[in-house]
């Protein structure tokens, strides 16, 4: 009798659980960030400790910093052990990886969706993936010099460029790792290649008439997209509403024993995720149908930062600009850098030779404006 007894209590248990889960509720302790709720038995958000795990998030997500690096940040902020120390790396890990953080929790190795208020956005939750991905196989520790290093590649072999110390001066010159191809490019001296890396900023610098054209531009396109939003947003809950239509026919076939757990884990997984992101892209149109801007915005301000940047000594702000210009496409030959800008830095160095700067009737083109699709900058590259 008091092994039945025991076999009960577990059984009302489990379904007690299972009732929980279905119902959105984690049925477990909560995470760093979160409170459980005594008095209605859910988890709330901890005010206090939830912000310091979002600035924990986009720290990570910018792709410079290690599991020990956000120990260390987490504990400056007083997010400790129960024994006041620093949290384990791998705790660190567990907590970048954990679902429940955008609105869903992992329970009996299935993914479910949660009634507790997400502390991030998927899109931020995914970065944070992206970036732990590629630290999984980080690149050897360099100790020489290396302002440029990673930047360009050698025109002649296609290796990439690299860095060392000669009679105090910092020279840069290609590795010379390629078997097929004997290179022979010069050395260049960091000096020069820097004039270099000026000489580019300024080129494909926007000046102040021009950017304040575009954002004029900018707030007309505003007052448009808002009507266009409207048909995406009824797109998008289409497709969440046919989603949640394959989750349930999945969940039959499954019954039905037509296909094995894992891979109905697996699709299950899938669709959820999916799910989750549609969700958040109404959402994030429906506070902000002018999201799309954004894009445009940044590159005009990139645009603007170019000729002040030429002027600075930040080295490393140089190289982040240069990259946003020509991506990987920089080669090195005979000490001269090769250009092949992206779009729609191309356009707008194709501009600056066709128009003066004090010239802006060129950005507006009848029938045409900024509209995700064409650019009116385009339009002017296209003329040449």
């Amino acid at each position: 009798m008091a092994n039945q007894f025991i076999r009960d209590l577990s059984a009302n248990t489990k379904r007690g659980l299972r009732a929980k889960v279905k119902r959105g509720e984690f049925p477990s302790t909560a995470p760093v960030g979160y409170l459980n709720d005594v008095r209605t038995k859910t988890i709330v958000v901890d005010r206090k400790k939830s912000k310091i795990i979002q600035e924990a998030f986009e720290l990570y997500s910018l792709g410079s910093s290690r599991f020990e690096d956000i120990t260390n940040f987490l504990f400056q902020k007083n997010v400790r052990s129960i024994y006041g120390n620093h949290i384990h790396k791998d705790c660190v890990k567990n907590i970048l990886s954990n679902p429940f953080y955008y609105g869903h929790f992992k329970y009996g190795g299935e993914i479910h969706e949660g009634k507790h208020k997400p502390i991030i956005e998927k899109r931020l939750f995914d970065k944070v993936q992206k970036v732990m991905i590629e630290r999984g196989h980080p690149n050897k520790i360099c100790t020489q010099p290396r302002a440029f290093c990673g930047l360009l590649r050698c025109a002649t072999c296609g290796m990439m460029i690299t860095a060392e110390k000669q009679k105090g001066y910092i020279y840069y010159r290609c590795t010379r790792k390629s078997k097929v191809i004997e290179c022979h490019e010069l050395y260049i001296r960091e000096e020069a290649l820097v004039e270099q890396v000026n000489t580019i900023l300024s080129n494909y610098a926007m000046s102040s008439l021009w950017a304040k054209e575009f954002g004029l531009l900018m707030k007309e396109d505003e007052k448009k997209v808002e009507q266009e939003s409207t048909v995406i947003i009824e797109d998008l809950r289409n497709k969440v509403s046919t989603i949640s239509e394959k989750i349930q026919r999945l969940l039959d076939v499954y019954l039905a024993q037509d296909i094995d757990r894992e891979t109905y884990l697996k699709e299950r997984s899938k669709l959820f995720s999916d799910k989750k992101s549609f969700e958040e892209k109404i959402c994030n149109l429906e506070r902000d149908a002018k999201s799309w801007l954004e894009p445009m915005q940044d590159w005009l301000n990139v645009a603007s930062s170019l000729a002040e940047a030429s002027q600075s000594n930040d080295l490393s702000s140089k190289k982040s600009l240069i990259s946003k210009i020509f991506g990987s496409n920089l080669t090195l030959h005979h000490r001269r850098i090769q250009e092949s800008p992206l779009f729609p830095y191309s356009a707008l160095c194709a501009a600056r030779q066709k128009f003066s700067e004090n010239e802006t009737s060129f950005i507006r083109v009848r029938a045409l404006g900024l509209e995700p699709r064409t650019s009116r900058v385009s339009v002017v590259c296209s003329t040449n």
